[in-house]
């Protein structure tokens, strides 16, 4: 299982960026994410922050594929293009 470091790196009007760090014992990746403020508002349901709807995000796509799998740079949008039960599993997560 590979841990999850997510760092928010810009906010503007209506996108954040983030930098997510995955780290597991083969070793570790680094991947660069935006979020715009309509899909924070979309699928927030539960989460806290950006931060942690973006870590759930990130655990959502390991669950499907590994590591080395995951694109260097996306917009979480991006996401239920490769994964269309996204949004659904999303909502479910929430602490």
């Amino acid at each position: 299982m590979s841990e999850i470091e997510v760092t928010r790196t810009d906010v503007e009007q209506f996108l954040s960026r983030f930098s997510v760090r995955l780290t597991d014992a083969d070793g570790s990746s680094e991947h660069a994410v935006t979020l715009s403020g309509s899909d924070w508002d979309r699928l927030q349901r539960g989460y806290r922050s950006p931060e942690d709807l973006i870590r759930a995000a990130f655990a959502f796509l390991l669950e499907r594929e590994p590591r080395t799998s995951i694109l260097d740079s996306f917009d979480v949008s991006q996401i239920a293009t490769f994964f269309p039960e996204f949004e659904r599993e999303i909502a479910r997560r929430p602490d």
